[in-house]
């Protein structure tokens, strides 16, 4: 018997920071991919997450926001945009249904233009308008969008229109046998998975203080010798000056210890089981222009 044959491929995600791509991305793949937060540079790498079908296999590609570089960190998201975007066999923009379209989205816009790959707008976060709002944020939406492009409303959050999105990229995809495991979720380190979750649970707590300045490497993870069904993820939070350590930390520890509690719900959900999770905060200046640290947090 004939095996029907198999599609896979690379979907980019571009788009403005804190459009929704990230909730979008662990949407599609149907668990957390991309850490979510309301303030920009959340998503520092590009984050592939993997959904796959009975027949199909798409790898979606979250890319850091576009944004003019002002250091080495953004300087290297800024080059991986353009990296992924020039790999990819289709691009997927997404925009804020929320709000107005802006010079970022047309110079998004605009740049995808160009693009050889087939382009498609999604209007997210459509759940929060009212209709003519909404139908206000399409006629919006298309007066920018790349010509040919295929427009669709969603929410990221409630899954409105997520199926249908779905099936248009996958539609897309070339014929491939598939790129990953079926089972697999995401092509990112277990370090580095377990790394940005921990960055959730400090951004989420320490938003308004410190919306850029953090950043967190694994260093160990291992069965506990005295325990086998308990693993131990030792962490390094990272800031910049003392005072940032001082927020993290909190009077008395409170902070870090919330957010170690927090961060240590979410590793035991990835990985299955009881974790000891340790957490020690350090201070170094100007990180985000050192180089040696930006390789070590995996950021390239």
């Amino acid at each position: 018997m004939r095996v029907p044959p198999t599609r896979a491929g690379f979907v980019a995600l571009a788009g403005r920071p804190n459009v929704g791509k990230s909730t979008l991305t662990n949407a599609i793949v149907g668990t957390k991919v991309a850490i979510v937060s309301d303030r920009p540079q959340t998503t520092r790498r590009a984050i592939r997450g993997v959904a796959s079908g009975p027949d199909w296999q798409l790898v979606l590609v979250d890319l850091p926001g576009f944004q003019r570089p002002r250091d080495a960190l953004t300087k290297r998201m800024a080059s991986r945009v353009q990296r992924e975007l020039a790999e990819a066999d289709a691009v997927l923009m997404v925009l804020n249904g929320e709000e107005r379209i802006g010079a970022g989205d047309r110079r998004i816009a605009e740049q995808l233009s160009e693009a050889t790959t087939p382009v498609t707008v999604a209007v997210n976060k459509v759940d929060r308008l009212s209709q003519p709002r909404q139908a206000q944020a399409l006629l919006d939406a298309a007066a920018i969008a790349p010509e040919r492009a295929e427009l669709f409303p969603i929410s990221a959050r409630s899954g409105a229109g997520v199926p249908a999105l779905l099936d248009h990229l996958t539609a897309q995809l070339p014929p491939s046998p598939f790129l990953y495991e079926p089972e697999q979720h995401s092509d990112m380190a277990r370090a580095e998975l377990l790394a940005e979750l921990i960055r959730e649970q400090v951004l989420r707590r320490t938003f308004q203080e410190l919306p850029h300045a953090v950043g967190v490497v694994v260093e160990e993870i291992e069965p506990d010798p005295a325990n086998p069904l308990l693993t131990r993820v030792d962490a390094l939070i990272w800031v910049e000056t003392e005072s940032q350590k001082s927020i993290v930390v909190g009077h008395g520890g409170h902070m870090i210890k919330a957010i170690g509690t927090a961060a240590r719900h979410e590793l035991e959900r990835e990985l299955d089981g009881r974790v000891h999770l340790s957490l020690a905060v350090r201070v170094r200046r100007h990180w985000r222009g050192d180089d040696s640290l930006l390789d070590r947090l995996g950021i390239d």
